[in-house]
């Protein structure tokens, strides 16, 4: 599995983000062989909803980026496109615990030269599907997002803490 990049201050990939997700990334396969995008992470108490349980907002934000990210599989660290949420359909179909490793799997289906479509779901740690999420994507490099040239402060490959 090759590791994609996490930012510093991002709310779900941001390592130092005091109230982020911390979710890594890794590029894999689905067992068909199609490319897949891979997340893991755990909720903390601040990432509640219920007692116990992950807040579907953060959930949704967290499936949103993996499925988004999977259209820079084998883009390395210099990524130049990035998928922005046009429409996002998500099903709820059972709670997430806190404070335990879930992953998440997002795949682009179809892709033209300005959008793409992708989907993906978050597993619990017996392998079941707790969320779906289906959505269309622009790809649009970051100065178009941003309004303005910038760098990713901390956008980089940080090695995974044992």
């Amino acid at each position: 599995m090759q590791k994609q990049p996490n930012s510093a201050y991002c709310f779900v990939c941001g390592l130092e983000n005091v109230a982020g997700v911390k979710v890594r990334f890794y590029e894999t396969a689905s067992a068909a062989g199609a490319a897949e995008l891979l997340a893991l992470f755990s909720g903390r108490p601040c990432h509640q909803g219920y007692p116990g349980r992950m807040h579907g907002g953060v959930l949704t934000g967290v499936l949103d980026e993996t499925i988004a990210r999977a259209i820079n599989y084998g883009s390395g660290i210099n990524v130049e496109r990035w998928g922005i949420t046009a429409e996002l359909t998500t099903r709820f179909l059972h709670p997430v615990p806190l404070e335990t490793e879930v992953s998440a799997r997002g795949r682009v289906l179809t892709r033209n030269r300005r959008m793409f479509t992708g989907c993906g779901e978050i597993y619990l740690p017996d392998g079941t599907i707790a969320m779906r999420a289906q959505g269309k994507f622009l790809k649009l490099p970051l100065s178009a997002i941003s309004g303005q040239d910038v760098e990713l402060p901390g956008w980089r490959l940080y090695e995974d803490e044992e």
